[in-house]
């Protein structure tokens, strides 16, 4: 008796699409009119040969196994995201952003009321909620157009440069975020922005492009270690270019760009075709060929020669506020740039601590998720140093990441920040869907994407208003939770002021759980100050970024900043 092998049943899909087709020739041949069997001639004549080459190819074991129906795997792949994000996740479920955090950011875009029904969505008996204290008399303050003078503090040699044209600022600016990264679009709506709400922008490494001088909204120019827009050819620092730059009236800061939160210690290649004549431009840069971004800057190599180097800069720029942005990695380097003010009697005008959880366009995932410390840490880290050696009050310290709400901002300036920068708030302002295509070229809303057809989405006056809305909107919640508070500035904000939820049954200050360095601490005896000090202080050097000794166990130990 011979051998039935059954038809398996992962081929039934293909089955069915071959008896199909044969069916729809057949009422072809019966009735050559009937147009719906022709329709069906072609349906089911495509679907035959995908299955035809679904068992020919060798990529994809799943097709192979199951022809034409093991297409629906894929397709629901494509379309998890948008089906999690509608359907599935909660409000407060953060993927990097819950949908409670990117509904609030819309309303205040659109201008429509942001107040919410029937109590906070939040646990708070969860560890980790946190609050800020109000008081029984609260104040009531006129606006909410917080501001500070960054720059103009005098330094200690007055041959170095000091800043002469010191820049009052608004607590809340836009984030370092490139042309090429964001579209033409993108930039004019976040620039005309700028310019309608009085806050700042920052121009990413990209350097400033044509779209970033349309509206003369305030910029504040990033120069990374490409030195685009003002770099020689053979990627070197031009003096020359730089100035030309850098004392345009619209550019009120210059920040030198150490790393940045989401890939520091990563460098970067903007491959050739993507180097169009508007980017070239910018950059500074040929046409059409590969665009390289170091991981380390070439105009210095000590902290003492990166301080000269931004003196110089300074000077360049006539006198306008200049500073620096990094993401905390070894403490013994950020001890070295404190040792090398020291030594050398010149200090920044500013500071920007980008944190860890950051964002970018396209950054490998081993470092966004593990190189780098979260802002919290590095935040701390820096402003207690600089209190530590008596130089907090020559330099302002911004920072930067996932800073969405007026809490985040009063949180951020309680633990020791002058003022705050968003970059994915201002592009959810913008129209962001969190769709989180930015390095593919096909965002769905013409924010991140070079594309001229993507982009005609973005309408840049409708958009513009809405990043004016969000930033206004921010600042208004900021000044109630301040006269709630009964003070009359952010700034007057501390780590007193906010409560931390440390389990079921405790709750604590925040001055209570994060380090906090006393003026002058650490120009004496390290004896009594935290590990971190005194694993870290006595390695760092100001004529190198590497550690001065390697002793093992130093090297190991202290790192926990906020215990």
């Amino acid at each position: 008796m011979p051998t039935i092998i059954p038809f398996p049943a992962r081929y039934s899909a293909f089955a069915v699409c071959v008896v199909g087709l044969l069916a729809c020739i057949a009422f072809v041949l019966v009735s050559p009119h009937l147009w719906l069997a022709w329709i069906g001639v072609v349906v089911f004549a495509v679907l035959t040969g995908t299955g035809i080459h679904d068992l020919r190819q060798a990529r994809h074991a799943i097709l192979r196994n199951y022809p034409v129906i093991g297409h629906l795997r894929f397709l629901l792949e494509f379309i998890r995201p948008e089906m999690r994000q509608y359907f599935i996740e909660s409000d407060s479920e953060a993927a990097p952003f819950s949908r409670a955090q990117r509904s609030l950011v819309y309303q205040r875009a659109k201008g429509e009321p942001d107040n919410r029904p029937f109590g906070t969505q939040l646990n708070v008996t969860i560890a980790g909620y946190e609050w800020i204290n109000h008081s029984m008399q609260p104040t009531q303050l006129a606006n909410h157009d917080f501001r500070i003078v960054i720059g103009g503090t005098p330094q200690q040699d007055g041959g170095h440069h000091p800043c002469t044209q010191p820049y009052n600022a608004s607590v809340f600016n836009i984030s370092a975020m490139s042309f090429g990264a964001l579209s033409a679009n993108a930039i004019l709506a976040l620039n005309q922005g700028a310019k309608m709400g009085g806050f700042a922008h920052d121009t990413g490494e990209g350097s400033i492009s044509q779209h970033h001088r349309v509206h003369g909204g305030d910029l504040i120019w990033e120069i990374g270690s490409g030195y685009f827009g003002c770099r020689n050819d053979d990627g070197s620092f031009s003096e020359e270019r730089f100035t030309a730059n850098a004392r345009d009236p619209q550019v009120k800061m210059i920040e030198l760009k150490l790393s940045q939160g989401a890939k520091p210690g990563h460098g970067g290649v903007l491959p050739a075709p993507k180097v169009t004549p508007e980017i070239a431009a910018a950059r500074g840069v040929p046409v059409g060929v590969d665009c390289i971004s170091p991981s380390s800057h070439s105009a210095f190599s000590t902290p003492t020669e990166m301080m000269h180097f931004i003196a110089r800069l300074r000077e360049l720029s006539g006198g306008k506020p200049t500073g620096f942005k990094f993401c905390l990695g070894h403490p013994w380097e950020w001890f070295g740039i404190v040792k090398a003010m020291q030594a050398t009697g010149i200090t920044p005008d500013f500071i920007v601590v980008d944190g860890a959880e950051g964002g970018t366009g396209a950054a490998p995932v081993e470092f966004s998720d593990h190189v780098g410390a979260p802002l919290q840490e590095g935040l701390l880290l820096v402003h207690n140093t600089l209190v530590g050696v008596n130089l907090r009050h020559r330099i302002k310290i911004g920072c930067a990441a996932k800073v969405i709400t007026a809490f985040d901002v009063a949180r951020m300036m309680a633990l020791g920040a002058d003022w705050c920068n968003a970059a994915r708030g201002f592009m959810m302002a913008l129209g962001c869907i969190q769709a989180q295509s930015c390095h593919t070229g096909h965002c769905p809303t013409g924010v991140t994407t070079q594309d001229p057809l993507r982009q005609q989405a973005l309408v840049v006056p409708t958009k513009a208003d809405r990043v004016r809305n969000f930033h206004r909107s921010t600042l208004h919640a900021l000044q109630e939770l301040v006269q709630a508070a009964g003070l009359d500035h952010p700034q007057q904000i501390t780590a007193h002021h906010i409560v931390r939820r440390i389990s079921d049954t405790e709750v604590r200050l925040l001055s209570n759980l994060v380090m906090q360095v006393q003026p002058g601490a650490l120009l004496g005896a390290l004896d009594a100050q935290h590990n971190v000090f005194r694993t870290y202080w006595p390695l760092a050097s100001a004529e190198s970024f590497q550690p001065v000794t390697q002793g093992p166990q130093g090297l190991v130990s202290g790192f926990a900043m906020a215990a």
